[in-house]
């Protein structure tokens, strides 16, 4: 439109210099060749046109408002649902009245020991074994083995390549999946034995595969001095671990039990240890295999961190701990663990007269295990990283 209207001007601007060019020739009197004619007429249409030039206008170009500029839209967050966890795994060679029992409540803490590659592998086992009393002829005694009979179970324990572990080893290993030798084996020597007992029944075999023998120690009022001065050597030779076996001992832990009699018991075997052996006692080993509820407890506060039946129920897992509900008819001296809150204090002990049968069993529980872990993996760990690892950090690296 600008443009238009200028033109318009122009040729307006041209036609008037003609005019005024053309009355300007005929209204002269002076008689003018043609080239001055010609000259004047130039000069009267570069002014006229130089005239109509400044009063034309400069063309500008309408502003164009700018493009407002968007914000960049918000990724939406995905949230991620997590996976169900696997169930808890199960062997069908335990006994059809015993199942295993889980104590570790926080799903992501169990999970960082449970899939961390530098703790113990899944399917790492432990086998207890409780010895009573040892004879270097036949056994003619009730809960009585021959040596013979050790040696045997020595002998098919290494065969199935088990390892001794110590007391200490176990707790860590219950309580954080530590590392220790994926075939585990934990020897219990139930009540008090001269030096002699212990250095020709298991000396030879602990310095072999350099282990240790935990010595459930019965802390008398009166206990013989010879007895108490022996054990204190082999204590400080560090191949025999003594442990709480109670004060009395000869009277059971029970539903009869008082508390004052539960706490003199418990207490008084954990500061009779504490000042004959110069250490405080991880394990109670329940005299007899009496145990209840509230004896149970009563450990835990005052710092035991766990506890030995004498039911020979399984071998132990981290997180996985045979106990049973029931009352198994069949087997009419086994205790039932289910009204016990921790499992961790009801562990349960194979028989050293029998033991050597269940060495198979115990492997397999484990093989299985560690299948089972192997196909849940990638499930757990989707999990963790949906769950848990923002607030418990990555698994970390081998």
């Amino acid at each position: 439109m600008l443009f238009q209207q200028n033109h318009s001007i122009r040729r307006f601007v041209a036609l008037t210099a003609i005019v005024l060019v053309s009355g300007l020739a005929a209204c002269s009197g002076i008689s003018a060749s043609s080239n001055e004619a010609n000259l004047m007429a130039t000069k009267a249409f570069e002014s006229a046109l130089l005239t109509a030039t400044w009063s034309v206008p400069e063309a500008t170009s309408t502003p164009v408002p700018p493009t407002p500029t968007l914000a960049p839209s918000a990724t939406p967050t995905v949230i991620k649902t997590p996976p169900a966890l696997p169930e808890v795994f199960q062997s069908e060679l335990l006994n059809k009245a015993d199942a295993p029992r889980q104590y570790v409540d926080d799903k992501c803490h169990y999970l960082r020991n449970h899939l961390d590659p530098n703790k113990a592998e899944p399917g790492t086992v432990v086998m207890p074994i409780m010895f009573h009393s040892i004879t270097d002829g036949p056994a003619d005694k009730i809960y009585q083995i021959s040596h013979e009979t050790l040696e045997r179970l020595m002998r098919d324990l290494k065969d199935q390549n088990f390892e001794i572990i110590s007391m200490d080893q176990l707790v860590g290993f219950l309580y954080d999946n530590e590392k220790i030798p994926p075939r585990s084996v934990i020897l219990i020597s139930d009540d008090l034995h001269f030096a002699d007992y212990f250095e020709r029944h298991f000396k030879p075999f602990l310095s072999e595969r350099n282990g240790v023998v935990v010595n459930a120690w019965i802390s008398k009022t009166d206990p013989n001095p010879q007895v108490v001065q022996e054990n204190q050597r082999l204590q400080a030779e560090g191949w025999v671990d003594h442990q709480a076996h109670g004060v009395i001992h000869n009277i059971n832990i029970s539903n009869l039990s008082d508390e004052a009699f539960i706490y003199s018991e418990l207490e008084g075997s954990r500061e009779s240890i504490l000042s004959t052996f110069g250490k405080t006692p991880v394990a109670y080993i329940w005299a007899g295999g009496g145990f209840t509820p509230a004896a149970a407890e009563m450990a835990l506060e005052l710092g035991y961190k766990v506890g030995f039946t004498t039911n020979p129920r399984g071998p132990l897992m981290y997180n996985w701990i045979p106990n049973s509900e029931i009352k198994d008819p069949n087997r009419p001296a086994l205790i039932p663990e289910g009204e016990i809150t921790n499992p961790l204090m009801v562990l349960p002990r194979f028989w050293d007269a029998d033991a050597s049968r269940y060495i198979d069993m115990v492997r397999r529980i484990g093989q299985d295990a560690a299948l089972a872990a192997q196909q849940t993996r990638q499930i757990e760990l989707e999990y963790y990283q949906i769950v848990c690892q923002l607030d418990y950090g990555e698994i970390p690296a081998p």
